[in-house]
């Protein structure tokens, strides 16, 4: 028996380090002919990874890595199946197809199945960066120095760290004719320093898909002052305080907005932007007018995907226009069964900002808690979007316009609507080094009154 017909190796289809559109049109058609479903897709996803990791005020960790992805999806009527591999051989191709359409067989029939979308008119967004592409492992090594060379002179402190470059690019491809690519390139600093009395800890981050755009340098010095500062901090009464909060505070709770602004969970009475007695709020003032929430794949600060899984495109969303709630998202199956566009579900986060600096804000309050970010946020009440979670890695008191102590954390208990209707201040929105909840999102840093602290936490 022959050796069997080799498709394509990985390696050969790389350019820059990720699968070409041409190459990934080619490698989706000959997918799509080995199948024999009602119809099918496929999406092809590709990536190398260059990372650096360091802890303990060393480097731990660095490395390439490298790989392929390739979903097959068969659809025969309302029943689908989805398998994936990474094995690029006509053999494992085919076999990948075929358990596809023996599992949609088997699949109970989909109430919600939509057909495959024919050719969409998808315009390109331009997320690659020839000089995050080119990043070599010295480059990485000189940034995570930026950390590692002040902490090992301080003495007292301990730094880890997490730096990864990603060069990516995702396809999408079904035997309707539709056919998508999207290629990126993306860049994140992460730095946790603590004191080695184990009091102190800060922390800051940094992403972009432009590398040139990340200070490593600044980002380094942000967390290690932050740790200094936060050194045996001191109990004081949880309760509403005036609080400052910075970016990365801001984005893990307001872009929460975001995943509730769902068009059917409004229509089923499930959402905050249910009207009592029925219908939605759109046209009502839900926040401080300063306030703007959007989603947009185009726009410099984000250049995300412009195309859902089903590829739909994605275009510029304005959920809220100055405080007022302009629109819901909608997925294709509801917005069939409701008799509107669809929209698809954001993918990106922005909240506008105004001109005002931390500094600024915490000049202007006499006595309030400046937050540098929270973490293990919690939902308590999905219909007015109150979350639970807790500070960490910075928390300080303010009197008089100046920082006077570091703080135990607290943890809080209150809602991101709630936050934007007792808005004092807004700066500059920025982009975030990642969120618990994951995505692209560019928001500033606010000052607020009455945020609810409910008690206080150990941890640092």
């Amino acid at each position: 028996m022959s050796a069997p017909r080799r498709l394509i190796r990985v390696d050969e289809a790389l350019d820059e380090g990720v699968v070409t559109r041409s190459d990934s049109q080619t490698l989706i058609a000959r997918i799509l002919k080995m199948s024999t479903a009602d119809s099918a897709s496929v999406n092809v996803g590709s990536n190398v990874t260059n990372n650096l990791r360091f802890a303990a005020n060393q480097v731990s960790t660095a490395g390439s890595v490298s790989d392929i992805n390739i979903q097959v999806t068969s659809n025969f009527g309302p029943k689908h199946a989805t398998v994936v591999t990474n094995n690029v051989n006509d053999d494992s191709l085919l076999a990948t197809v075929k358990q596809s359409e023996a599992l949609a067989k088997l699949a109970p029939d989909d109430p919600e199945a939509m057909p495959d979308l024919g050719p969409q008119n998808i315009k390109t967004v331009n997320a690659w960066f020839p000089g995050t592409a080119a990043l070599s492992a010295a480059e990485l090594i000189d940034a995570g120095l930026t950390a590692l060379k002040p902490s090992r002179q301080a003495g007292d402190l301990n730094v880890a760290g997490y730096l990864v470059v990603n060069l990516g690019s995702s396809a999408l491809g079904n035997s309707k004719g539709l056919f998508a690519y999207h290629r990126s390139t993306n860049a994140n600093y992460t730095i946790t320093a603590r004191t080695a009395d184990g009091t102190g800890s800060g922390w800051a981050g940094a992403e972009h898909p432009d590398w040139s755009q990340l200070k490593v340098g600044e980002v380094s010095a942000r967390a290690i002052e932050k740790a200094r500062l936060s050194r045996n901090p001191v109990a004081i009464e949880p309760g509403r305080y005036t609080v400052i909060m910075e970016p990365q505070a801001v984005g893990d709770l307001v872009q929460l907005i975001g995943f509730y602004a769902d068009a059917r969970a409004s229509d089923e009475g499930r959402s905050p932007f249910t009207k009592q007695g029925g219908g939605n709020k759109i046209g009502e003032k839900i926040m401080d007018p300063r306030v703007s929430l959007i989603a947009d794949p185009f726009d410099p600060a984000i250049l995300s995907q412009p195309w859902d899984g089903d590829g739909l495109p994605l275009g510029r969303q304005i959920f809220v226009d100055k405080g007022v709630l302009k629109e819901l998202y909608y997925s294709r199956f509801w917005a069939k069964k409701q008799g509107k566009q669809p929209t698809g579900a954001p993918t990106s986060f922005i909240m506008t900002g105004g001109t005002e600096s931390v500094d600024d804000m915490i000049k202007s309050a006499q006595r309030g808690i400046l937050v540098t970010r929270l973490w293990y946020l919690r939902e308590v009440d999905p219909r007015t979007i109150l979350y639970t979670g807790l500070t960490r890695d910075g928390t300080f008191l303010i009197e008089n316009g100046k920082i006077s102590k570091a703080v135990k954390n607290f943890r809080f208990n209150d809602s991101p609507l709630f936050m934007l209707n007792n808005l004092e201040a807004i700066g500059r929105p920025v982009r975030l080094a990642g969120t618990e909840a994951g995505g692209a999102v560019v928001v500033p840093p606010i000052k607020v009154k009455d945020f609810n602290f409910t008690s206080l936490s150990d941890a640092v």
